[in-house]
């Protein structure tokens, strides 16, 4: 699938950051919004930043989308962007292996899992989205959950999805014809994957690049309501 690996060398602090979660596998970092309602959240929006970015990129949107019953949750990556300072991610793009995935995997997964104890929402009304490097994260992670829905926004996968004997959330993919960070093949290619295993996809093209413009976002939110 999409390889947007870029040369670096993995820092003796990315290595030892790994190595702990592997030993103990830490919960993530989250920005929480509560539901502009005032009262406790029926449902869940959590939403992944993209590489080199961290919990702050995207947790304005909480107050951008009108969807007043949803607490939204904004977690921070585990790992050290190399170049960007104070940037994260959630895995290494220079690696043919994508070093770090497994046990970013791991530790959203049982993040996810634990969100019901936490919050008192079922992973049923739980929605789970990202941008670019969390795109991916999203369709990685919430293809074997029994999430509400799914959605990535400038994304693409990092492996080849195979047939599942459980429901597969509804999917929505944005991308951008004049994408040069995540090229537009890697969108193509992964709505085709997607396709081959039965997901169900709502897939949108537009004239733009690597961003999420207003339009992107008013998708986002009629998606997400129609998952009621």
């Amino acid at each position: 699938m999409f390889d947007g690996r870029k040369r670096f060398c993995l820092s003796s602090k990315m290595r030892l950051i790994i190595t702990q979660i592997e030993d103990n596998l830490l919960t993530l970092n989250a920005i929480a919004v509560p539901p502009s309602s005032g009262n406790p959240p029926d449902h869940i929006l959590v939403l992944l930043h993209g590489w080199g970015a961290d919990a702050n990129d995207l947790a304005p949107l909480a107050q951008v989308f009108d969807l007043p019953h949803y607490q939204c949750l904004f977690p921070n990556a585990p790992f050290p962007h190399p170049e960007v300072p104070s940037g994260l991610a959630w895995y290494a793009l220079e690696t043919p292996d994508y070093y770090g995935l497994a046990e970013s995997r791991q530790q959203l997964r049982d993040w996810l899992l634990s969100l019901e104890d936490q919050t008192g929402v079922p992973l049923s009304r739980t929605v789970l989205g990202g941008f670019s490097q969390g795109g991916a994260m999203t369709l990685d992670v919430g293809l074997e959950l029994p999430l509400a829905g799914l959605f990535s926004l400038s994304g693409y996968l990092h492996f080849q999805p195979r047939p599942l004997t459980t429901p597969i959330p509804p999917i929505l993919m944005v991308h951008g014809k004049q994408d040069f960070v995540v090229p537009i093949e890697a969108a193509r290619q992964t709505r085709d994957a997607l396709n081959r295993i039965n997901a169900k996809i709502e897939y949108h093209e537009f004239n733009m690049g690597h961003e999420i413009p207003q339009i992107v976002l008013n998708l986002v939110e009629k998606f997400i309501k129609q998952l009621n």
